[in-house]
C-alpha cells in the first residue's frame, strides 16, 4: 500500500510529513488540475487534515482552513460588515478570501455546519465556481488555483447530521482509513520521536482496542492518539501511564470501557 519509490517532497522541510496509503496524492493533484472539488471521508484522526496540509505545500498554494461546527453560518464563511474607526467596512470571510486569492479552501467536518453555510458552497462546487455576496452585491469567480476540499466522518455523522445528496454529488470523494500496522508505526515514529519498538507496541494497542466493538465507543483509537502517547513516552512519562492518559481516557468516560482499555494497555506495553 505504501509507495515503493521515495518521494523527495515527503522529506522536504517545508512540506508536512504525510505517508500515502494508496493513490490519494495522485488523485488530489489531478482533481486540482481538473478543478474538481474533493471530499475526504474517514474517521477522526486518520490523517485527513495532514493530507490537505501536505497537498497545499506540494501544490504551492496557500491553505485556508475552517473547522466547522454547529454554529458555523454562511456569514462566518462569506464575511460581514464591521465597524472600524467609525466607518462600516466589509471584511471577507475565509471562503471569500480563498476565492479571491486562489487558495486551497479546506472545510473540516463540513456536515457539522449549519444548512445555510453548506448551501453557500454549492455554487463553488459545480461548474460555476463562484459565490454571490448579497451584502455587497458582488459575484466572485474563483481565481486561478482555487480548490475546494471538505472532510467529514460518515460513521460519526450518522448519529447526528448527514450530508444531503445535492451536496455530496458535487464532489469527487476519497476514502481514508487507519494505516496498516507497518505504516502506522512509521508515522508514530516520525511524528512523536519515539523509537520503533515502542511505536509498534502503541500500534498493536490501537489495533486491539479498535477490535473491541463491544465497548461501543463513539470514536476508536486514532493515529493522532497514538502519536500523543508516543510524545508523552518520549518526554519521560511511563509507557502505561502515557497510554492511559493519551488513549484510554480521551475515548470514554465509562469506567468499564476505560478498564477494558487499561487491560489491553497493561498486557501490551
Amino acid at each position: 500500500m505504501i509507495a515503493a519509490m521515495e518521494d523527495p517532497l515527503r522529506s522536504a522541510p517545508d512540506v508536512p510529513f504525510y505517508l500515502p496509503a494508496g493513490k490519494e496524492i495522485e488523485l488530489c493533484e489531478h482533481a486540482h488540475r481538473c478543478q474538481l472539488p474533493l471530499m475526504l471521508k474517514g474517521p477522526t484522526g486518520c490523517g485527513k487534515t495532514r493530507f490537505v496540509e501536505h497537498m497545499a505545500a506540494r501544490l504551492g498554494r496557500e491553505l485556508i482552513t475552517v473547522s466547522c461546527n454547529e454554529d458555523t453560518s454562511a456569514t462566518d464563511l462569506l464575511g460581514r460588515h464591521l465597524l472600524q474607526g467609525g466607518d462600516t467596512v466589509w471584511v471577507d470571510g475565509p471562503v471569500t478570501r480563498a476565492v479571491r486569492t486562489g487558495a486551497i479552501l479546506y472545510l473540516d467536518e463540513i456536515a457539522e455546519a449549519r444548512a445555510d453555510a453548506i448551501v453557500v458552497i454549492h455554487s463553488l462546487a459545480d461548474h460555476r465556481r463562484e459565490i454571490f455576496l448579497d451584502r455587497t452585491g458582488e459575484k466572485l469567480s474563483a481565481a486561478e488555483g482555487f480548490s475546494l476540499i471538505v472532510s467529514f466522518n460518515p460513521g460519526y455523522q450518522r448519529s447526528l447530521r448527514e450530508l444531503k445528496p445535492s451536496t455530496r454529488q458535487r464532489f469527487a470523494a476519497i476514502q481514508f482509513g487507519y494505516p496498516d500496522e507497518a505504516a502506522e508505526a512509521s508515522i508514530v515514529v516520525s511524528e512523536s520521536g519515539t523509537d520503533e519498538a515502542t511505536a509498534k507496541k502503541l500500534v498493536r494497542i490501537g489495533t486491539k482496542i479498535r477490535q473491541l466493538t463491544e465497548l461501543s465507543l463513539m470514536e476508536s483509537v486514532s493515529t493522532r492518539l497514538l502519536i500523543a502517547a508516543g510524545k508523552l513516552i518520549s518526554a519521560g512519562i511511563s509507557p502505561r501511564l502515557a497510554c492511559v492518559t493519551a488513549i484510554a481516557q480521551p475515548l470514554s468516560d465509562d469506567e468499564e470501557a476505560v478498564a477494558a482499555m487499561r487491560q489491553v494497555i497493561e498486557i501490551s506495553i
